[in-house]
């Protein structure tokens, strides 16, 4: 082959290599050309989706579908540092237990009691309200070296309900566990052919071991029988830890209700676990009374400013109220509503069952919408049980409220609404048996993050509720020992466990303390300003000036008789400690 022709051939190869590199350029550029505005597009969207994601996680706090997050744990802000927790568990409670065995010190009945003296009560106000007065005269009967007759209940009160102490406790294991500390007879016995005839009186309410020495022995050993009548509240607060114990045996293992009550009790608890493995009771206290005594408003205008006011007329010792100061100073429940975003905030999802413990609920099934619809598995006893198993109770409020009882007593969190004598009661149990969870709103402190609620994310909101109710959540030390009323605060009847400081985490306890300190303070100091020269030092309640109001006239320490009061209609502070008692 020529030079010539293989020079002719090596230009055409590179010809057709030049147009092959040519048409695999524009090829390519044509597919870039084509893929790079989907690749942008792509883009977009994917920006446009962190964009919105942005905007929905800085939103307000108003839809029910982003209240899913979990008690002290979660998201961190710099300025605000959380716990890992279970909603449904007290922290740290597993070192501290109940105990309430006498001493080697306590003197027995059978030693101590003097065959001469017998002891009488007449009980006042609803089924817890009596609960105490049956417990303090189990006390009383102790101190006096006095038997004590069996309790009688009050039928003439505000509830009227005709039970009496054997309707709805167990009477015989009530005289029988109690045997040993104090002689309890059912009725008292005859004497010289005929009856003793009691003689009746009343004592301060706070009387102490010296007051009931000086003021009831020396007419107990004249008349050997004394009925102590409006007995609530009328025993100390303080007293040795001996005669405390006696009031734990006699408050969380003697008074046991009735079979009857226990077992339709235990019914509605069962359907209840069938549910869900854990639930809520709350006990909501959101009645048109309980609001009218309040003198607080929710905001329905000058229709509910009326229909309040009206109520309130009833009462013409109460002052004319600020509710605006009332709302501030956290002496007012929390709406459903504001119920329902406290427990969310907390933790609870709204998959969770929810037991509801209450009356008349002021506005009726439009005031109860906001809760049913962010808890909407709500249950009543009423829905649980049919009118034919509520039958033998539905017409003593006792027996109706002691089964509300048994449900937020075997609940998994108890929620109170107002810190009254079933709120108190019930706290304190379930401090003595293993400090089970036990919410108390921490009012003045989330009214105004309420108020406020609308200014923040979700996540700051549930942040802030998380930190305001450290201290008001039911964990053992949330309150000084000796602090508070006893029935809601048995701290001499709770014990710790020896090596516990061993291994408990310093860190947790310590941040939990500091939390609650702060809140405690606050609301304590609230209280001693508002209430200078009481007893106890603790949130309000509504129960203390309830008590004020109850004991006008009742402020010298003599023996008060029937005489000096007379047969009289009941007084009107009388009414309203009955009202609200429970």
């Amino acid at each position: 082959m020529t030079a010539k022709k293989r020079r002719n051939e090596a230009d055409t190869t590179l010809a057709g290599l030049h147009q092959l590199l040519r048409d695999v350029f524009f090829r390519r550029r044509r597919f870039y050309y084509h893929i790079f505005p989907l690749i942008s597009a792509l883009a977009g969207c994917v920006f446009l989706c962190f964009v919105a994601l942005f905007l929905l996680l800085s939103s307000p706090v108003v839809h029910r579908d982003q209240l899913h997050l979990t008690l002290f744990h979660g998201g961190t802000s710099e300025s605000e540092e959380r716990f890992v927790r279970d909603v449904w568990v007290t922290d740290q409670s597993s070192f501290f237990y109940g105990c309430s065995n006498a001493s080697k010190k306590f003197t027995p009945a059978a030693e101590k009691t003097d065959p001469d003296r017998y002891l009488l009560i007449t009980t006042s106000g609803g089924l817890n309200q009596q609960r105490t007065g049956i417990t303090d005269a189990v006390v009383a009967a102790y101190i006096l070296n006095a038997t004590l007759v069996v309790p009688k209940l009050d039928q003439n009160s505000f509830w009227k309900d005709s039970s009496n102490f054997a309707e709805v406790f167990d009477v015989d294991w009530f005289i029988k566990y109690l045997s040993k500390d104090v002689q309890i007879v059912k009725k008292l016995p005859i004497k010289v052919g005929k009856p003793l005839t009691p003689h009746s009186m009343r004592v301060p309410r706070k009387c102490d071991p010296k007051c009931y020495e000086t003021h009831v022995l020396p007419v107990l050993k004249k008349k050997h029988a004394v009925r102590l009548g409006k007995f609530d509240y009328r025993l100390s607060n303080k007293l040795t830890t001996d005669l405390q114990k006696l009031r734990c045996r006699v408050n969380y293992h003697a008074l046991k209700f009735t079979d009857e009550i226990n077992e339709m009790g235990k019914i509605l608890v069962e359907r209840m676990r069938k549910k869900s493995k854990h639930f809520i009771a709350l006990h909501l206290r959101f009645e048109p009374d309980m609001l009218a005594f309040s003198g607080c408003y929710y905001g329905g205008g000058e229709i509910e400013r009326q229909e309040l006011g009206q109520i309130r007329k009833r009462w013409k010792s109460l002052h004319a109220s600020n509710p605006d100061k009332e709302r501030r100073q956290g002496r007012c429940p929390l709406t459903p509503e504001e119920v329902a975003l406290m427990l969310q905030g907390l933790g609870f999802q709204s998959d969770v069952h929810l037991y509801v413990a209450s009356g008349e609920v002021y506005g009726g099934e439009k005031t109860l919408a906001p809760l049913k619809v962010m808890f909407p598995n709500f249950h009543t006893k009423e829905t649980l049980a049919s009118q034919e198993e509520l039958a033998p109770f539905s017409s003593f409020s006792s027996r109706m409220a002691a089964l509300d009882f048994i449900v937020c007593d075997e609940s998994n969190v108890f929620v109170t609404n107002n810190n009254g004598n079933m709120a108190k009661i019930l706290a304190g149990r379930r401090r003595y048996f293993g400090h089970k969870p036990t919410i108390r709103p921490n009012t003045k402190k989330l009214y105004r993050l309420f108020t406020d609620r609308h200014n923040m994310t979700w996540q700051q909101f549930s942040s802030k509720v998380q930190a305001y109710q450290v201290g008001f959540m039911g964990e053992p030390n949330e309150v000084k020992p000796g602090r508070g009323e006893f029935h809601e605060n048995p701290s001499a009847c709770i014990c710790e466990d020896s090596n516990s400081n061993e291994r408990r985490n310093p860190s947790v306890v310590n941040k939990i303390n500091d939390n609650h300190r702060e809140n405690v303070k606050e609301s304590n100091n609230n209280l001693i300003n508002e209430q200078a020269g009481t007893e106890e030092e603790q949130d309000w309640t509504g129960l203390e000036f309830l008590e004020v109001v109850g004991d006008l006239g009742e402020k010298r320490l003599g023996s008060i008789t029937d005489s000096d009061v007379g047969v009289q209609a009941k007084t009107e502070g009388t009414e309203l400690e009955e009202l609200f008692s429970d």
